[in-house]
């Protein structure tokens, strides 16, 4: 395998690695730093739903991936050292712009956004997955840390105070 080759190779999985780090906007899912974090949870009633499109991530692998990509593949067309050197410089930059827009339509994510009638009366909204299948009418516990997440409501029921 020629040194070529391999930076091609790097390259792609460069990409492929951007794309499986895209975050997950889920109810279920919680990062190392929020485990072990205190949240506050209220209770509520979704009221409405809508699917919506969370962005793709441009955290820059596409474009370093995508860029020598190109860079190694413009080398290639020529014939003699400029032409390589020219080719290799335009695959480069083309390399570079298509990575960042396969980064950022790969890493694109379908969600829902909720709007939740909370007990206190307040109205919110929160987009994340429906991994639950969540339904409007469906009562929901809201729990806020450092993000705001909803879940189905599978506390117990409040008992009155004194009894």
């Amino acid at each position: 395998m020629t040194s070529k080759t391999g930076l091609a190779i790097l390259a792609t999985l460069a990409v492929l690695s951007a794309a499986a780090c895209a975050p997950t906007h889920s109810g279920g899912t919680y990062s190392r730093a929020q485990a072990g974090e205190e949240q506050r949870v209220s209770r509520g009633t979704i009221l409405a739903m809508r699917e919506v499109k969370v962005e793709g991530t441009q955290s820059g692998a596409g474009v370093i991936g995508g860029g020598i990509l190109g860079g190694v593949a413009g080398s290639m067309l020529g014939k003699g050292s400029r032409a390589n050197i020219a080719g290799a410089t335009a695959g480069a930059v083309l390399g570079a712009v298509g990575g960042s827009m396969a980064e950022s339509k790969i890493t694109e994510q379908s969600s829902t956004e909720f709007t939740v009638r909370e007990e206190s009366g307040a109205i919110i909204a929160v987009v994340q997955a429906n991994e639950e299948g969540l339904r409007e009418g469906d009562h929901v516990a809201v729990i806020r840390g450092t993000r705001l997440r909803i879940v189905r409501d599978n506390l117990p029921a409040e008992r009155p105070r004194g009894s």
